[in-house]
C-alpha cells in the first residue's frame, strides 16, 4: 500500500487531531503517503484534499477540534454521493481510507467498503462513548472532565445560595457523560435515557434530603432523558415541591478543549493500529480498545451490537447520593 486517506466525520471532539497525527506519522514510518480529506464525506465527494506529512501534523496533539474539519454530508447517503466519493478516492490514488468518527461515520465507511470496494478502517471518536467494540471512545474523557469542572463550580454556588442546580450534559441517546460526571461530581440525582425517570421519586428524595438538613443539590441530566430537557424538568420540580431551581446547559462546551492524557494516548494507539489494519489489506474494519488491548472488529459491529451502559455504576450513584 503506497497511499492512504484520512478524514474526520460527524461531531468534533478532543483527540481527533492527536489521532490524525498518529495516522500520518505511523504511515510515514511505514513508507506510506497520506492524503487528508477536508470536511469529512462532504469533502470526499467534492475532492477537497491536501497532502499530509510528519511536519504538517506537528504541534497539533494538544489541540481540540480537527484540522481537517467536519461537515454534514446528506448527499453522501445517496448512491450518487457515494459514487462521487469513490471517484475521488480513485482519482487521488488512495488505496485505503481511515475514517475517524462515530457510528454514522462508520456506516459511511462501511458503504464505501461493501458497495465500492474501497478498503476502510474506522476509529471511534465521539464524546457519547456509545460505540460497541471499544471501552472508551476518543473525546469521551475530555468531555467528562469539562462537565465535572462545571459541576464542581456550580456546587459552590448552589451551596452558597441554598439552591437546586440542574446541569444538562450532552447525550441524546447515551447517558455515559451524565452517569460518569454525575457520579464523580457527587450529584444527588442522575437522569439518563437508559433509565425510566420518575420525577415524583426524584422530588421525594429531594424533600427527604431537605428534612435531613441538606440545603443544596445537584441533578445531572442527559439531554435525551425522557422527562425532557433541564428547563422542563426544573419547571416540573418547582411546581411539585416549590424548589428554587437554576439550570445550566453545558452544550457544545463539552466537545472542545485540549484533550486529556488518556484521550491523547487512546487516539495515538488507535490511529497507529488503524494504519496497520489497512497495510494488511484488511478493509471494512474498526479498531477499539477492550481491557486496554487494541482489538479489531467488523465496522458493522459498531451499530449491530448495542453498547450497554453499566447499570451497576448507576446503582452505585444512587447509593452514594444517600
Amino acid at each position: 500500500m503506497k497511499r492512504i486517506g484520512v478524514l474526520t466525520s460527524g461531531g468534533d471532539c478532543s483527540g481527533m487531531n492527536a489521532c490524525i497525527r498518529a495516522v500520518v506519522r505511523k504511515a510515514v514510518y511505514e513508507g506510506i503517503e497520506v492524503v487528508g480529506i477536508r470536511r469529512g464525506f462532504a469533502g470526499l465527494m467534492e475532492g477537497d484534499s491536501c497532502p499530509l506529512n510528519a511536519h504538517s501534523v506537528s504541534g497539533i496533539i494538544y489541540q481540540g477540534g480537527t484540522i481537517l474539519g467536519t461537515a454534514r454530508a446528506e448527499g453522501f447517503l445517496a448512491e450518487e454521493g457515494q459514487r462521487k466519493a469513490s471517484d475521488t478516492v480513485r482519482k487521488l490514488g488512495i488505496e485505503g481510507l481511515i475514517v475517524i468518527g462515530g457510528d454514522g461515520s462508520f456506516r459511511g465507511a462501511y458503504n464505501l467498503n461493501k458497495k465500492w470496494q474501497i478498503p476502510t478502517t474506522g476509529i471511534p471518536a465521539t464524546i457519547d462513548n456509545d460505540i460497541a467494540g471499544s471501552d472508551l471512545t476518543i473525546g469521551f474523557v475530555t468531555a467528562l472532565n469539562t462537565a465535572l469542572e462545571a459541576i464542581d463550580k456550580l456546587r459552590d454556588t448552589a451551596t452558597a445560595h441554598n439552591r437546586l442546580f440542574i446541569v444538562e450534559v450532552m447525550g441524546r441517546t447515551s447517558g455515559y457523560i451524565a452517569l460518569w460526571a454525575g457520579l464523580a461530581g457527587g450529584a444527588e440525582e442522575i437522569l439518563i435515557p437508559e433509565m425510566k425517570t420518575d420525577l415524583d421519586e426524584v422530588c421525594r428524595k429531594l424533600e427527604e434530603g431537605r428534612t435531613r438538613g441538606k440545603t443544596s443539590s445537584i441533578i445531572v441530566v442527559a439531554e435525551g432523558d425522557e422527562a425532557g430537557g433541564a428547563f422542563e424538568i426544573g419547571k416540573k420540580i418547582r411546581e411539585k415541591i416549590g424548589y428554587e431551581v437554576r439550570v445550566a446547559v453545558l452544550g457544545h462546551l463539552q466537545r472542545g478543549g485540549s484533550p486529556t492524557v488518556l484521550d491523547r494516548i487512546l487516539a495515538t494507539r488507535l490511529g497507529a493500529d488503524a494504519v496497520d489494519v489497512l497495510k494488511r489489506g484488511d478493509g471494512g474494519k474498526m479498531v477499539g480498545l477492550i481491557a486496554n488491548q487494541v482489538e479489531i472488529f467488523p465496522l458493522e459491529h459498531a451499530w449491530r451490537e448495542k453498547k450497554e451502559i453499566d447499570l451497576d455504576l448507576y446503582q452505585l450513584s444512587q447509593i452514594m447520593a444517600i
